[in-house]
């Protein structure tokens, strides 16, 4: 593949404080238009009652909802985020659902996954939150989510793809990356790829477009 994917030029502290300060308003800039995607991904998940889930950049909490009404009272969901304005935010909305006692929130990084048992989970969700980590995080967290699956485990991943070449909006999308990489952190990957070097098995491959910008919904299972 000749098209390669932008670096990630910031610290775990940079966007721990990014999305600190946008936590209040980010289901204002980015709910609405993400909701479509998530949705794809979380249906291609199929979570079932009495499973066992991760989703991994929960943010304010909507896929947690899904999830917890998706694997029932019987079932469990962990949920990992990096920021403590999203918890905060995430865990409001839960309990005025009714649905906390479901869920397992937790701070911290998907590079490391030492607080969750091998082959305990029966899936890994992700929507816009792989292509937050750089380069060489990303085969680890893959290698990570697939540790922590039941075999026949299934990842389901929503990212920001491009085509090759990229289209012009890419290209701008990536410009703003390089210049203004606090405030456009994420960028285009190729997360079929990526789980496929890491071992998962692809299932299911769906690309959309969100503001022109590709949208790769890829589901993955642990062999």
């Amino acid at each position: 593949m000749t098209e390669t994917i932008r670096r990630v030029n910031r610290s775990k502290d940079d966007a721990r404080a990014s999305y600190n300060r946008l936590s209040r308003w980010y289901d204002m800039i980015a709910g609405s238009t993400e909701k479509k995607y998530r949705d794809m991904g979380l249906e291609k998940l199929s979570a079932q009652p009495g499973e066992k889930i991760l989703e991994v950049g929960f943010g304010t909490g909507h896929c947690l909802l899904s999830l917890a009404q998706s694997v029932g009272a019987a079932g469990r969901v962990i949920g990992l985020d990096i920021s403590d304005g999203m918890l905060a935010i995430a865990k409001d909305r839960l309990e005025k659902e009714g649905l906390g006692e479901r869920v397992d929130l937790h701070l911290g990084d998907a590079a490391n996954l030492n607080f969750i048992e091998a082959n305990s989970l029966d899936g890994v969700f992700m929507s816009f939150t792989l292509e937050l980590f750089d380069n060489p995080e990303i085969p680890r967290v893959l290698q990570e989510c697939k540790r922590i699956l039941k075999p026949g485990g299934r990842v389901a991943v929503v990212s920001m793809t491009k085509t090759n070449p990229p289209g012009l909006p890419v290209r701008i999308y990536e410009w703003f990356h390089d210049t203004m990489p606090n405030y456009a952190d994420c960028r285009p990957i190729f997360a079929k790829q990526a789980m496929e070097e890491s071992g998962l098995v692809i299932q299911d491959v769906s690309v959309s477009s969100m503001w022109g910008l590709p949208v790769e919904i890829v589901l993955g299972k642990k062999a």
